[in-house]
């Protein structure tokens, strides 16, 4: 298990930022501790007022919001009660026992993983120091639930278990960098020499699990006749970002002579894993005839199975790529037959064609309620500025974003 803590100043931000992939049906809110409510009935106002009940009790505080990560290797499954029990160990574990604490599951990555928004600020206003936490308290944290619950560790691994790589931050990348530069070889030499991918397509719905994509150039263009090929940092609407690097300088040389002759070997090999996928997708619907493009996302996930649905500019659905994580095999639902095409499943989900994002209203406060509070002016602002926020990551979410000064230019 790989444990990662961040803290910032807007656990505004940091909300929202789940929320919305709650929204979008790549995660769900699984537990609570402090909220006094069942998950399943706390309001976004309920879940922000909470905690904005600790935070205003230290004004001084230049961090107030934690997020943690815990990550698990793909080849694990934890079901929803042990993803509870183990974030609820673990906060205990770095003395965030008796703080508020929301934890998400997401269903966005090729691995397990779960998402803790909380802060440091205790009842009586003060903080929980956050100095090195990550190298003592988490650490022994994460080693006493490695054993308890026999998951693979995140040190001493074999050869075959460290392959595994996570996407890469976008936000904290340094374009151009060495850094950076590492981060897009690593990922596109773990991809295109452990998946099977047969066209540039396939291999970019695997890319984008880590933030990549290859990119052929625009039809007609210099570097398309040349046969020439890029890899790009993308962020989370799949929009290329920073500085892209040439294929013929990763080591390897992943260009597009060398892609084109996986093609042709890949074709082959991934033929026995077709039958898995196709029941993997039978069984997501059972006896149902339809059942909501959420659900559908969420049980091939538990299947360590990523849906990519491409869409055209309308927002219409005209293909359907699974990637198979486990035996690490892609296929376009037609591949698979016709009842896998995009036409056959998007016609079995309901709400396809829901927007990503639902702005955040707020209910009228009946007269009998209404009070000059300030801090409940202050929320209801933040609730109604918060569909403005489209935050790519947790760090991004938790940064607050400064004014621009008026009447100064440099």
């Amino acid at each position: 298990m790989v444990a990662k803590v961040n803290s910032g100043q807007n656990i505004l931000g940091l909300l929202n930022y789940n929320e919305n992939k709650v929204k979008e049906g790549v995660a769900e809110c699984i537990d609570e501790n402090l909220f006094n409510c069942n998950v399943e009935r706390l309001s976004f106002h309920e879940k922000l007022k909470t905690f904005r009940n600790f935070i205003i009790r230290n004004h001084r505080a230049t961090t107030n919001a934690v997020h943690v990560s815990l990550n698990f290797d793909p080849s694990e499954k934890p079901d929803k009660q042990i993803l509870k029990e183990i974030a609820a160990k673990y906060m205990e574990g770095i003395g965030f026992g008796n703080q508020p604490f929301l934890v998400y599951q997401h269903f966005d990555a090729a691995h397990p993983h779960i998402h803790i928004v909380t802060t440091n600020i205790k009842q009586d206003g003060k903080t929980i120091r956050l100095f090195r936490i990550g190298k003592y308290e988490s650490e022994n944290a994460r080693k006493e639930l490695e054993k308890e619950y026999n998951l693979v560790r995140a040190q001493g691994r074999s050869n075959k278990e460290s392959q595994t790589i996570n996407a890469i931050d976008v936000t904290r990348a340094i374009y151009g960098k060495s850094e950076t530069k590492r981060a897009i070889s690593n990922a596109v030499r773990y991809v295109t020499r452990n998946y099977k991918y047969t066209s540039v397509p396939e291999l970019n719905a695997v890319l984008r699990q880590f933030n990549v994509t290859a990119d052929l150039g625009k039809e007609g263009s210099q570097m398309n006749l040349k046969k020439g090929l890029l890899y790009s940092l993308i962020n989370e609407k799949g929009k290329r970002v920073g500085v892209p690097i040439k294929a013929s300088l990763i080591y390897g040389k992943p260009t597009l002579v060398y892609l084109e002759k996986q093609f042709k070997l890949n074709e082959r090999l991934r033929q026995p894993h077709k039958k898995r996928l196709a029941e993997c997708i039978d069984h997501c619907f059972g006896e149902k005839n339809s059942i909501t493009k959420a659900a559908f996302v969420k049980a091939l996930s538990a299947e360590s199975i990523y849906v990519l649905f491409r869409q055209n500019e309308e927002g219409r659905v005209y293909g359907i790529t699974f990637v198979d994580n486990k035996t690490k095999v892609v296929f376009n639902g037609s591949d698979l037959g016709k009842t896998y095409g995009a036409k056959a499943i998007t016609e079995r989900l309901t709400n396809i064609s829901a927007p990503a994002q639902q702005p955040i209203t707020i209910k009228p406060i009946p007269k009998a309620e209404q009070q000059p509070d300030s801090e409940l002016i202050k929320m209801a602002k933040d609730l109604i500025e918060a569909k403005q926020f489209d935050f790519t990551s947790p760090d991004s979410a938790m940064k607050r974003r400064r004014k621009k000064k008026k009447g100064h230019s440099i």
